[in-house]
């Protein structure tokens, strides 16, 4: 079977799109068992180092819940720009940097600059947004847990 060129383009599109999906989900199960055993306390009794599994949380209860009225276009698109302005000057920060920095410092950045980033936890929201844009495409390279520089392009080899 012979591919076209475009037909071979589209396809590896696809398998990046795959790769960044599977590299998400083994990073939140990472992160989910850090924190498991960060909660689950000191080592175990034996002394060996091993530490207890962390106990799994109950399943909420939805059953008073009610879903939130749909955001109207233009509170969407509003949203869309605070999300661009941040990208922005996140982007900003680390050029100024110049080396890569952690999600917390790219935050104090943005905090100097008078802007925020909504969330219950303002470092690990961040952390997605430049997780989601440190693609094969984006503008962010990932280098660690939360550690983020500017994606070379090929006219920076």
């Amino acid at each position: 079977m012979f591919l076209t060129e475009a037909e071979a383009e589209a396809r590896l599109s696809d398998l990046h799109r795959e790769r960044a999906r599977i590299e998400r989900a083994i990073a939140d199960l990472t992160l989910f068992l850090a924190i498991g055993r960060q909660m689950s306390g000191p080592a175990g009794a034996a002394g060996d180092g091993r530490r207890d599994p962390a106990p799994i949380a109950p399943r909420p209860d939805f059953s008073g819940y009610e879903e939130p009225a749909p955001e109207s276009g233009s509170d969407r698109s509003q949203a869309r720009r605070e999300g661009r302005l941040l990208m922005e000057a996140a982007s900003e920060i680390l050029d100024e940097a110049g080396r890569p920095l952690h999600a917390a410092e790219i935050l104090e950045g943005l905090t100097l600059r008078g802007l925020s980033v909504p969330g219950i936890d303002p470092v690990a929201a961040l952390n997605t947004r430049l997780w989601k844009r440190s693609g094969p495409d984006g503008p962010f390279q990932r280098l660690g847990d939360a550690v983020y520089a500017l994606a070379s392009g090929p006219d920076d080899d």
